[in-house]
């Protein structure tokens, strides 16, 4: 019986690793697959901070087309330790939208904005 499991351990010690091998494998990565969303602009949007003291407290983008209209704007200031977001609804013809943030980052020399349109 010894001999009879040797030879058993002997033959899972190389089916298994030969098993393996012929598992196919690919370099995709997680959530591989891409899709193209359609931009209701690409033209260039003007983007002015507004202060209170040394700090952002809200955000006026402007030149958004009527082709962003009903959609929802979000901004992120982030001056590089702190950061304040908010959204706002984008009028039907398009036009300026004035942003609130949640929270009020100092402006620094690297603050960041970050805008991105939900919709419509």
């Amino acid at each position: 019986m010894p001999r009879l499991a040797l030879l058993l351990f002997l033959c899972l010690l190389f089916v298994e690793p030969a098993m393996a091998a012929s598992l196919s494998t690919s370099s995709g990565s997680l959530a591989g697959a891409s899709v193209t969303l359609a931009r209701c602009t690409t033209a260039g949007l003007s983007v002015v901070p507004n202060f209170s003291g040394a700090t952002v407290v809200s955000v006026t983008v402007s030149g958004l087309p009527s082709s962003c209209g009903n959609g929802t704007l979000q901004v992120t200031i982030n001056n590089g330790s702190a950061n304040g977001s908010g959204s706002a609804a984008i009028p039907a013809a398009g036009g300026a939208v004035t942003v609130t943030l949640g929270s009020a980052p100092a402006l620094t020399a690297a603050t960041q904005a970050d805008l991105v349109i939900v919709g419509p």
